[in-house]
């Protein structure tokens, strides 16, 4: 008896449910799309899940913090998962994709082939071992977030594999030839504190590590940044075809660190700490990369990445993990700073030589120089994003990911910064009926105003030091007056979401990560931003004098709202922010537009 076989039609697939593939189906289904969304393994999340447990490292520096998508999702974890517990972010993760009904998810299906009419993708086929039920969908777009681009051996786009030599484009690196070596993976471990003393036997194949052996990796468990990161292999393999293998090493390791802290007597209070978690499934760091019509180099990071099709951006140092990974002599990454932020552009993001395909994670059209800062998952994010949003524009228009960019790229900018992305050195462009709109508050100066409708939702240095925020009492109300009245579609808020997190309880890593690595009796309880605004009402007055009360919260949780407006001429359109997430009876106010 044959395995049954469910097939689907959709408009755009995405392969892999990391938070790059997650962005992206996100993105388009939000527009309209159809969406696939397949992924090889049980819990959303990639590298961020509760099988791996990375941390989303993005951008440095002062309110660089990405938002969009990632943001929805790093402030419901904080409002709902205050002490930072697996069970409850992967919950988090998979309702963000559930809630979304023009998404289609398939969990624990592995795609093993694609069906080609030239050099387009007409479907993919996975194995769902889990129903053991073969799954063929059929769409006009794909994009492959796989982290190891599955579907590159599968339809034959481009890619690169390791190293370029330094002279290949120029870069400042030691890499005088090409090689295949990469970033390695590591199987993290989580460990926590206790309150009575415990024991830990190894496994007999534990590594039995030496103090000599950690000189350059010596494990601070008081320190919250702490996540053993360095326990890392493979670089020198193929991190494909040989990760099995090297999955049996970095667990002997990873044994290997518990038995070290818990036995080796180096540790202070090692009695009181044991493992709490031991991750079987590594977390990659580099394989396959992409090639796309642009491949952006170390040298596009360091220049701040201005290119005219930014979509995203990123900030993460040059971070190169040596291919030898725990078993290198020397140190065991090398990093260089970046200005951050530094653009990516949307040609990095779609394949050469294939028409339908996109990209997104770490396996954009990048060198090795350059994916090591743009492979951190908080850019992968933005990425991600920026492709679910340019697929559903495709999906519109009728356009190749090209003719995206060629015929549409600034409808994808703008969208993209509408939807709460960070573009730097852009700005939103502000419709001309809320330009030409008359905008009041009591108390307020009309110079001050005028930021809400300015088109930048942050302060940042790279339009200036001037603070950007309106800040209004409790039942103060902004609102734009209509002569003539007008039809309006959206009313779009940016709230002040603290995006340096000054406002979060512990240390700057404890503000800094939505999740963190070990857990002591001191953990703190997290929670929103106090800056961030509870509760407002937006209202509107329509052109016959009737008040209409358009939304109202009691309880916000989002930086960036889009509040559909009423298909009636408005004479008015009011909001009344009320109350924060802290005590401060004053709430701020990055944007208020209307559109």
């Amino acid at each position: 008896m044959a395995f049954q076989k469910t097939e689907h039609d959709v408009d755009f697939c995405v392969v892999g449910g990391g938070l790059a593939g997650m962005c992206a189906a996100i993105a388009a289904a939000r527009g309209g799309s159809r969406v696939a969304l397949i992924h090889d393994r049980p819990v959303l999340g990639g590298n961020a899940s509760s099988e791996i447990r990375m941390w989303i490292c993005g951008a440095q520096g002062d309110n660089n913090r990405e938002t969009g998508i990632l943001e929805e999702i790093e402030l419901a974890s904080l409002y709902r998962n205050p002490d930072k517990l697996y069970p409850a972010w992967d919950a988090i993760l998979y309702e963000k994709v559930r809630r979304e009904p023009n998404i289609t998810l398939l969990l624990n299906c592995s795609v093993f082939d694609a069906e080609m009419n030239g050099d387009t993708i007409v479907s993919v086929t996975g194995w769902q071992g889990t129903a053991q039920r073969m799954h063929k969908i059929r769409a006009a777009l794909f994009a492959d977030c796989s982290g190891d681009s599955v579907l590159a051996p599968l339809t034959g786009a481009q890619y690169r594999v390791g190293r370029e030599a330094a002279s290949e484009f120029g870069e400042k690196t030691s890499q005088q030839a090409a090689d295949r070596q990469t970033m390695g993976m590591s199987c993290l471990i989580q460990m926590r504190k206790t309150d009575r003393p415990t024991r830990f036997v190894p496994p007999a194949w534990a590594k039995k590590l030496t103090a000599e052996e950690l000189r350059l990796r010596t494990p601070h468990m008081e320190n919250s940044g702490e996540n053993f990161w360095y326990l890392e292999l493979g670089g020198d393999r193929d991190s494909i075809h040989d990760t099995e293998e090297i999955r049996d090493g970095l667990l002997a390791l990873a044994y290997g660190m518990a038995d070290y802290i818990k036995n080796s007597g180096e540790v202070p209070d090692a009695d009181l700490w044991e493992p709490e978690w031991i991750g079987f499934l590594p977390g990659k760091r580099e394989s396959r990369r992409m090639v796309g019509p642009v491949i952006m180099t170390q040298g596009d990071v360091l220049s701040g990445g201005r290119f005219p099709d930014v979509v995203a951006y990123g900030g993460w140092p040059l971070d190169d993990h040596h291919p030898g990974g725990f078993y290198h002599a020397g140190n065991p990454n090398v990093c260089g700073a970046t200005p951050s932020p530094y653009g990516i552009p949307y040609r990095a993001l779609y394949s050469v030589n294939v028409p339908n395909l996109f990209f997104a994670g770490r396996n954009i059209s990048v060198t090795h120089a350059a994916l090591s800062s743009t492979r951190v998952m908080a850019t992968c994010a933005l990425l991600g994003q920026a492709v679910g949003t340019a697929a559903d524009i495709a999906r519109e228009y009728g356009l190749s990911p090209d003719g995206v960019y060629v015929e549409k790229l600034d409808l994808l900018q703008q969208r993209l910064m509408d939807d709460g992305c960070f573009l730097p050195y852009h700005t939103r462009r502000i419709a001309e009926v809320c330009r030409n709109a008359a905008l009041s508050c009591e108390g307020q100066t009309p110079d001050n105003l005028e930021n809400l409708r300015g088109g930048i939702d942050r302060n940042h240095r790279l339009y200036g030091n001037a603070d950007r925020r309106v800040t209004l009492l409790p039942g103060q109300a902004v609102t734009y007056s209509f002569d003539p009245p007008a039809r309006l579609c959206f009313a779009r808020l940016r709230f002040d979401a603290d995006l340096n997190r000054d406002t979060l309880p512990g240390d700057g890593v404890e503000r800094k990560h939505v999740m963190r690595a070990n857990r002591t009796p001191d953990s703190p309880s997290t929670h929103l931003p106090t800056t961030l605004v509870k509760s407002y009402a937006l209202t509107a007055v329509t052109q016959a004098g009737d008040r209409i009360t358009v939304a109202e919260t009691e309880e916000n949780v989002l930086g960036c709202v889009n509040i559909p407006l009423p298909d009636t001429p408005l004479a008015s359109v009011s909001l009344t922010l009320r109350a924060t997430w802290g005590g401060d009876p004053t709430a701020a106010l990055f944007a208020f537009d209307v559109r």
